[in-house]
């Protein structure tokens, strides 16, 4: 995770206020990311969000603690060199209080220079965890 403390920039995430500008990223994801014990993020879209932030940043604790025990991966390595470029959630379907599903696109280049694009589906379930309280977490893609 990168040292520099990034809670005055721009939300890696790009999501706006009400006057269409970038929320800082310690008003936006970074309050999930840096207060994860407790503050759970609110809904399946700003766990996503947050996920996405946790990948730019490289914050592997986070993206494995939000990850559903049933899909978690035993550990989490990034790219070298890989530069995510920006964040578009297409959906944001509510399925019932516990499951949803999050339709984005990530763009992310390569550390080659070569650009591509992630079209996921997400889904992600709402349990408590052992101290009983509920979060969301990511299970995986359709």
């Amino acid at each position: 995770m990168a040292s520099t403390d990034t809670s005055r920039a721009p939300c890696p995430c790009g999501r706006l206020d009400l006057k269409g500008r970038p929320l800082a990223h310690g008003q936006c994801c970074g309050r999930y990311l840096d207060h994860f014990d407790a503050v759970p993020a609110p809904d399946a879209e700003s766990l996503m969000r947050s996920r996405y932030s946790a990948f730019v940043l490289e914050n592997a604790a986070y993206l494995l603690a939000t990850w559903h025990a049933s899909q978690r991966p035993p550990q989490l390595e990034f790219e070298p060199g890989a530069r995510w470029l920006g964040l578009d959630v297409r959906s944001h379907t509510r399925q019932d209080d516990t499951h949803a599903q999050v339709e984005f696109v990530a763009r992310l280049r390569d550390a080659g220079g070569r650009a591509s694009r992630l079209h996921e589906k997400s889904r992600f379930v709402r349990e408590p965890n052992e101290g009983g309280v509920w979060r969301w977490y990511y299970v995986d893609a359709l």
